[in-house]
């Protein structure tokens, strides 16, 4: 690698590194202003990584999948096979059986999605959701035909089944969460992000986020990930140089379905206590807008998904929270806003500035929201995130076109 690609990347990796701190200090002022200590607690954090996780394992596989060229709108019907997969084999053997499972009818999924828009050059949003009709219609089927005469099993479920392991962290996690407890600006709030990860961690966690950097290696750092975002750039062109583009392209879809599956499986096994039907509610979707709010890039994704992930988790404990979210987003507008107009988009700057106004005054003017505005709050969030980053956005230049070896431009 050259040194200014690696210059590159280690500025890329130190602005979201500063974003992050950023985000933790926010919060840590909008903590001590609102008086909701629970907005930064350890618990929160420890939901908001559970919430996290499943939209993380989609946003991943969408980043594969589009950086060869197809686009995955399927991720939440591969989401959706992955929860069944994972019941069904962690019934019969076990957790990390059940994670196999998962990934196995995500792969599934995936494959289906390949041969429609790579061999068979299908449109790929006509395919992506042939294939949430089809992953949820499956599931729901073989839920039907299968887990009634099992125990614990229904025709809509299979519950009480085994999680994979949890980590706790000796003498780090009781002094962070003592830390935490102190209530302090900054330094509690740190003390909770890791009181949080070292207590009570799920080893499936460990794994996702493992996949993130495993993945940003493998694309960035290799020849093959180099060949496979050739696809997605230029086709013709990798294809002059040697590149089976048809084979890159199944691949990272496939891999994609298979992250999507895990991110399923991750619902069934460590969200909850086992397989629902409709258990995903839209995560695959919320995963495909982290990874464009994250411009295609794993730094990126990462921090869209712990934001919806975080936003999900609030609405799930108290209402208050959420309240005290309008005066986290409110400020966040602003300083966004202010940023956009000292480099020059005073149009765009001034209209993030008005929606941070109006969000101060409802903060200011209400003890509390309305429930309904509650169970809106990540998907609220989804479309406000989208809409901040619109303007720095770029996709793969070959995203979502139809390819056939040896067609020119």
């Amino acid at each position: 690698m050259s040194t200014r690609v690696q210059t590159v990347a280690r500025t890329a990796t130190q602005h979201w590194f500063l974003i992050v701190l950023a985000g933790i200090a926010l919060v840590s002022l909008v903590r001590i202003v609102s008086g909701t200590d629970d907005i930064s607690s350890a618990g929160t954090i420890r939901a908001a990584i559970i919430a996290t996780c499943p939209i993380l394992m989609a946003a991943l596989g969408g980043l594969w999948a589009e950086r060869s060229g197809v686009v995955n709108i399927g991720l939440e019907g591969q989401m959706i096979l992955g929860t069944w997969g994972a019941a069904y084999f962690c019934y019969q053997g076990g957790p990390w059986v059940g994670v196999f499972g998962a990934a196995l009818f995500g792969v599934i999924g995936g494959l289906l999605h390949a041969v429609a828009t790579v061999t068979f050059g299908v449109d790929h949003i006509v395919s992506g959701v042939a294939v949430n009709l089809i992953g949820a219609g499956a599931a729901t089927f073989l839920a039907e035909a299968i887990f009634p005469d099992l125990e614990g099993g229904g025709p809509r479920q299979l519950v009480g089944l085994d999680s994979p392991a949890k980590i706790t962290v000796p003498g780090v996690s009781d002094a962070a969460l003592d830390l935490a407890g102190q209530g302090w600006f900054f330094i509690s709030d740190v003390a909770a992000f890791v009181g949080a990860l070292t207590t009570g961690l799920s080893t499936l966690s460990i794994v996702a986020f493992a996949l993130v950097a495993v993945s940003a290696y493998v694309l960035w750092r290799t020849s093959f990930g180099l060949r496979l975002r050739s696809c997605g750039e230029n086709p013709q062109a990798a294809e002059t140089l040697g590149v089976n583009v048809y084979l890159y392209k199944y691949i990272a879809v496939i891999i994609s379905g298979g992250l999507a599956g895990i991110g399923g499986g991750y619902l069934a096994l460590v969200a909850s206590s086992g397989f629902n039907t409709g258990q995903t509610g839209g995560r695959g979707f919320i995963g495909l807008a982290a990874m464009i709010f994250g411009n295609w890039r794993p730094g990126g994704l990462l921090v869209g998904a712990l934001t919806f992930g975080y936003t999900d988790s609030l609405r799930l404990r108290d209402a208050d929270d959420v309240h005290a979210l309008l005066l986290l987003l409110a400020i966040g507008l602003l300083a966004f806003a202010a940023w956009r107009a000292v480099n020059g988009s005073w149009r765009a700057g001034a209209g993030m500035g008005v929606a941070g106004v109006l969000l101060l005054v409802w903060y200011v003017s209400t003890d509390t929201v309305p429930r309904d505005f509650t169970s809106m709050t990540p998907y609220v969030t989804t479309l406000l995130v989208l809409a901040l980053g619109a303007q720095r956005l770029r996709m793969p230049a070959a995203d979502g076109q139809q390819y056939r070896r040896g067609q020119v431009g």
